[in-house]
């Protein structure tokens, strides 16, 4: 059993791992993959480690010290469907843009919409045109993760608000993003600009 406990501690300082990570340690353990399985269902029974997907986990001590940090979060959207990067409504907040209350983690991803609920919160992926994936930056810190700019955030929700701009002028745009309730003045001059300019080469393909 004490392999068993030396296998916990070590995923314990893991921000995610997969199943392939666990043999791997196993077997630095000397365990055989029968019993690996048999350690990783009972580390799910009780609770030790939390699914985020088939083969895709989280220890439930490492997730108890980090879950207050938004950048984990957006960190663990980022892993839990690739390519991915954090925008919409979540990333407005991010860069306090909008007080919307934020209930799930919403992420651009050029593979199919898909949503997961987990016991580390819900994420939702939205597909997106491989030429739209775009405009992101990695930003680095206790967790890395991938990000729209804010100019590329407001472009998203109102992407997929207005069913790709169906129906929608330029002249539209703005009453949209007041009755948004987004603070579009906080917006930096060149992110304002980008923003219109992506809109703008939008509509006029």
């Amino acid at each position: 059993m004490k392999s068993k406990k030396n296998l916990l501690e070590q995923l314990n300082n893991l921000p995610h791992f997969t199943k392939s990570t666990v043999y791997q340690l196993a077997s630095q353990l000397g365990l055989k993959n029968s019993t690996v399985n048999t350690y990783i269902s009972r580390f799910l029974k009780h609770k030790d480690i939390l699914p985020l997907k088939n083969g895709l986990y989280i220890s439930a001590k490492f997730f108890a010290g980090n879950k207050s940090d938004i950048s984990y979060s957006f960190y663990l959207a980022n892993i839990l469907r690739t390519p991915s990067y954090v925008s919409s409504w979540t990333a407005l907040q991010y860069y306090n843009l909008t007080t919307e209350a934020i209930r799930s983690i919403t992420s651009i991803t050029p593979k199919v919409t898909r949503g997961y609920e987990t016991k580390a919160g819900k994420f939702s992926y939205q597909s997106i045109n491989k030429n739209l994936f775009s405009d992101y930056a990695l930003i680095k810190g206790k967790f890395n993760f991938y990000i729209a700019s804010p100019s590329k955030a407001l472009f998203d929700l109102l992407y997929f608000r207005t069913h790709q701009f169906r129906g929608i002028r330029l002249e539209d745009i703005t009453k949209m993003v007041e009755e948004l309730r987004i603070d579009i003045d906080e917006l930096a001059e060149a992110e304002r600009s980008k923003f219109y300019e992506k809109v703008k080469a939008y509509l006029h393909e």
